[in-house]
């Protein structure tokens, strides 16, 4: 019996891997899987891109907008789903996202780490509130300098996540990525594509989507979160240019300067998941957005054809 087929598409944030992903998914009648981390929150479908009723219509689609905002949704838990999902059918499998823990630990691993405690994170929240990175750095610099001489050293939600582990558990991050978990899929069974753009067409690229997203809808979702009781500390109100929206519905800033920061953040974002990808995921086939489509979409054709 042949392995279950399973395409892997990453990239930053509007560059276009969805579309690729859409485009597969209809060759081969496939099935679409999400595996961006905020488009799993069903507060939001504008701000976060996700598939637009055409786009559903057109093929399956799995794990968006499935889990309530107020859920902490980890790594593990999407793992899980997608056990699920490649538990129920038969059919290709498209993951494609910008989260790229998501993909990796699909073929790696995932260290079994256990849940945070509510007071630990509310902890770890008010420390990056009041002091950023520096409040986590060197508690892990005196109790985890494995973790602390490898970690994004400017990403405050990591360097939370890893001080959160060592205070809850009494053990570095370290030590518990050491006792991973078996991979849930393998490697070899995966067809994998790294699609990205050249940073000043994805920059516009953002900038336009943007535009979009406040006109079509993005504003409407930010005042229903936050009526609902807005938490800028759950994951799920990180979906990018939700804090400006709601700074700007609050009054605090215009609609332009809002749109701007959060233009802003989402560039800085893109930079961030353009570094990971080169360094995590640098052996995957690359083609750049726009020029190379034709070749990715050939590229993945042959190979699952090749799986058959």
């Amino acid at each position: 019996m042949p392995r279950q087929r399973i395409v892997s598409i990453c990239g930053p944030t509007a560059s276009g891997k969805s579309s690729l992903a859409l485009q597969i998914a209809r060759a081969v009648d496939g099935v679409v899987l999400n595996a961006d981390a905020l488009q799993v929150y069903r507060c939001w479908n504008v701000l976060t891109a996700c598939p637009t009723k055409s786009d559903l219509s057109a093929t399956r689609h799995r794990l968006y907008r499935h889990v309530g905002a107020e859920i902490s949704y980890s790594v593990g838990d999407w793992l899980r789903d997608v056990e699920h999902v490649l538990a129920e059918t038969s059919r290709p499998v498209i993951i494609v996202g910008g989260t790229g823990l998501y993909l990796s630990s699909l073929t790696t691993g995932l260290a079994d780490i256990p849940p945070i405690p509510a007071e630990i994170r509310e902890e770890g929240n008010r420390l990056r509130e009041a002091a950023g990175c520096i409040a986590f750095l060197e508690v892990l610099a005196a109790n985890d300098p494995v973790t602390y001489s490898k970690i994004d050293q400017n990403n405050p939600m990591r360097l939370q996540r890893a001080w959160e582990v060592l205070i809850a558990t009494s053990r570095p991050i370290s030590d518990w990525h050491r006792k991973t978990a078996p991979a849930l899929v393998d490697p070899d069974a995966v067809v994998t594509v790294h699609v990205t753009c050249p940073t000043e067409r994805l920059n516009t690229r953002i900038d336009e989507r943007f535009d979009w997203m406040i006109e079509n809808g993005a504003l409407e979702e930010c005042e229903a979160a936050l009526v609902g009781g807005w938490n800028p500390d759950l994951p799920s109100s990180k979906a990018l240019g939700a804090r400006e929206l709601i700074s700007y519905l609050r009054g605090e800033v215009s609609l332009q300067a809002a749109a701007d920061l959060a233009k802003t953040a989402t560039h800085q974002f893109a930079k961030r998941q353009r570094t990971w990808f080169r360094s995590k995921m640098g052996d995957w086939p690359t083609y750049v957005s726009e020029r190379t489509s034709d070749a990715a979409f050939d590229h993945i054709l042959e190979e699952l054809t090749a799986r058959s």
